[in-house]
């Protein structure tokens, strides 16, 4: 590799470390102004509605010019909306009728903004840049970064609020400068939009690929209805629609289950926000140890077998309501991210496959980006809501494991019925994975 792609990888990286750490800089805000429980998982699901209310249009736009263009006014977007987080609770917004709950989540939403303008751009740059033979080995390099970012910037979050770390940086003083920065979750976006920074100077030396860019369509409408057509055709695939169902239940579930881990933690627990991180940490790195177990064990024209671990997880998650010390809690978060790396990751690939054949690479990420954020919204959506009746987080628990379980169970009834009514056509897409991974 070439040091244009240290270049890119050294962007994707920042900027993925400062969008985990940010979310545990904003529930510590939350916190600090004494939001109501529910209002933490509604800053994901403000995050997220960005994905799901432009999926028609981003990837079009990150096609109109040079990716680390696109890259670079993400990160900028993204900065704005970090430094729109340090002022969300000063007296000034109050008095523009908006009280800092509020501010909160529509600053937060912002960085969302940025962050569905970066995805399709963070994921095409390399199929523009790279041969075709380094293809495999990049995304294995961005499958690693990736998670490695999750498990750095959800640490660092809490490195960042925690009281001692805090109490040093606040004690900084510059000569001639004041802020109004008096708090461990103001200190710690200040820190984070930094990060942001750093990544946007990386995009401004991302080397031009070369590759003609598209204009972008004078007509919405023509992206809409385009868009609309690449979804039903991934959802009538036989194959596409199993792996976009389970990729699609995944992403809500680990979303939801972030909050639910931080809500366990302290009542269960006796964590503190700061200590909790660590718990989401350990499941990103279970997640990685099962995505490994499933690239070297399972085929690409086997995956559709690994749906029983799906029910597993479920299963093993409802378990946690039994826990009630930290290191038997340590090992049920190593062995629910191990689950769910193992059973996602060969359905993303067979996702991937699908998407490509039906519809090219971008379009087939754009309808995939679109189904999982929207079950994003609607999973946390119920989970803000089951807060908001005052739900306990055992009950929460249990009926979200139920759920998970529940769902896998219907997806694999779901695969069954498809093989008996199709299973000529299926046999003969499952060989053509097969081809497909034997040549990789």
């Amino acid at each position: 590799m070439n040091l244009g792609f240290y270049i890119i990888m050294a962007a994707q990286f920042f900027s993925a470390l400062a969008d985990n750490a940010l979310l545990i800089a904003a529930i510590a805000m939350l916190r600090d102004i004494h939001s109501p429980a529910m209002y933490e998982p509604m800053l994901k699901l403000f995050f997220t509605l960005s994905y799901v209310v432009l999926a028609a249009f981003v990837g079009a736009f990150a096609d109109s010019m040079a990716k680390g263009r696109v890259m670079f006014i993400s990160n900028a977007i993204k900065i704005a909306g970090c430094l729109l987080l340090l002022f969300a609770t000063v007296p000034e917004v109050g008095h523009l009728g908006i009280d800092g709950h509020a501010a909160v989540l529509l600053a937060y939403a912002v960085v969302g903004l940025g962050a569905a303008a970066y995805s399709p751009a963070k994921y095409g740059i390399l199929t523009e840049y790279l041969p075709h033979d380094k293809l495999v080995l990049a995304n294995g390099w961005i499958e690693g970064l990736t998670v490695t970012a999750i498990i750095l910037g959800t640490v660092l979050g809490g490195v960042l609020i925690n009281p001692v770390v805090s109490g040093h940086l606040l004690r900084i003083d510059l000569p001639g400068i004041e802020t109004s920065i008096d708090t461990p979750a103001e200190m710690a976006m200040l820190v984070i939009s930094f990060l942001y920074v750093i990544a946007a100077i990386f995009n401004l030396y991302i080397p031009d690929t070369g590759v003609d860019h598209r204009p972008l369509h004078k007509h919405p409408l023509y992206l809409l209805r385009e868009f609309g057509h690449c979804v039903r055709l991934l959802w009538r695939d036989k194959l596409g629609q199993i792996s976009l169902a389970v990729t699609t239940l995944f992403w809500g579930a680990g979303a939801t289950l972030q909050f639910i881990v931080l809500k366990w933690a302290d009542s269960a627990l006796g964590l503190s926000l700061d200590k909790a991180t660590v718990l989401q940490g350990v499941v990103a790195i279970g997640i990685a140890a099962g995505a490994v177990a499933a690239a070297r064990a399972v085929a690409l024209d086997k995956s559709v077998k690994v749906l029983p671990v799906g029910i597993a997880m479920g299963l093993v998650v409802m378990g946690m309501v039994l826990v009630t010390r930290l290191p038997l809690a340590l090992l049920m978060m190593l062995i629910v991210g191990a689950l769910a790396g193992y059973f996602v990751v060969p359905m993303n690939a067979l996702l991937q496959h699908r998407g490509h054949i039906l519809m090219g690479a971008g379009h087939s990420i754009a309808v995939q980006n679109f189904n999982e954020n929207a079950s994003i919204l609607v999973m946390l959506g119920v989970y803000a809501l089951l807060i908001h009746l005052d739900l306990s987080v055992n009950a929460v628990i249990l009926l979200f494991g139920a759920f998970v379980s529940l769902t896998m169970l219907l997806v694999r009834l779901w695969h069954r019925r498809n093989m008996r009514e199709h299973g000529e056509e299926l046999a003969y897409l499952l060989e053509a994975a097969k081809s497909v991974n034997a040549a990789r």
